[in-house]
């Protein structure tokens, strides 16, 4: 069996090299970038199975890393750093990274949550060439490209509004309880209220049905929410 490819983009060198052996006894197969442009350029020239990435880099930070990488790609990225902030989190995570961990952290948390991420994208990849156009009424996602449009217009997602609005399309007309969709699109790991699916929810209704006066999402009250055909 392969080992899996590990992209580490740290600058704190100390850091950078405790990670690195601790992925290489763990059986893992390491890169190590002390700034971003190097991250990214490996990461062009390169195929990794998941990526470690500090948001505040030289040369080319987390946040710009993420969203190069999410125009070509899907693979695990899980950001490191020292900031703790909600704020922080959120724009990670929406930028189009799968997990975030703040410093200073265990290596075991690494550990449990690439493991976790590893699993997911195998899992999902999986399954993405069995259906890579999904349509619904007059919109289009293309779940390889990861491009929706309604019509000829395309519509700008976060990866997070992506993953959501996949799903329920994915299962149109089955009414999705909002502990299917959190484990589906959050993971079974995520620690946060089941409210965050109506808040997302929300932004999809705001960027698709209200900017197209059309109804694609419908509620079910006390239940969850469905993509509705007709």
């Amino acid at each position: 069996m392969d080992k899996q490819r590990i992209l580490v983009i740290e600058d704190e060198n100390k850091l950078a090299r405790f990670i690195e052996l601790e992925l290489l006894h763990e059986g893992y197969e390491v890169s190590v970038a002390g700034d971003g442009k190097t991250g990214y350029d490996m990461f062009i020239k390169n195929a990794y199975d998941l990526i470690l990435l500090d948001l505040m880099l030289p040369q080319m930070d987390g946040l710009e890393i993420t969203r190069r990488i999410r125009v070509t790609s899907d693979v695990p990225i899980i950001m490191l750093t020292a900031k703790s902030e909600v704020m922080d989190k959120v724009k990670g995570l929406d930028t189009g990274a799968d997990d975030y961990v703040t410093k200073p952290f265990a290596i075991e948390e690494i550990l449990a949550r690439m493991r976790t991420a590893l699993k997911k994208y195998a899992r999902d990849g999986a399954g993405a060439n069995e259906k890579k156009i999904l349509k619904l009424k007059n919109m289009t996602i293309d779940t390889q490209m990861r491009s929706v449009k309604v019509g000829d217009t395309e519509v700008e997602l976060t990866k997070t509004e992506f993953d959501l609005l996949t799903y329920l399309v994915a299962n149109k007309d089955v009414v999705l309880t909002r502990e299917q969709i959190l484990n589906k699109v959050w993971g079974y790991d995520f620690f946060g209220e089941t409210n965050v699916v109506d808040v997302y929810v929300r932004y999809l209704r705001i960027k698709i049905d209200d900017r197209f006066n059309a109804k694609f999402i419908h509620t079910i009250r006390g239940v969850g929410y469905f993509a509705k055909e007709n």
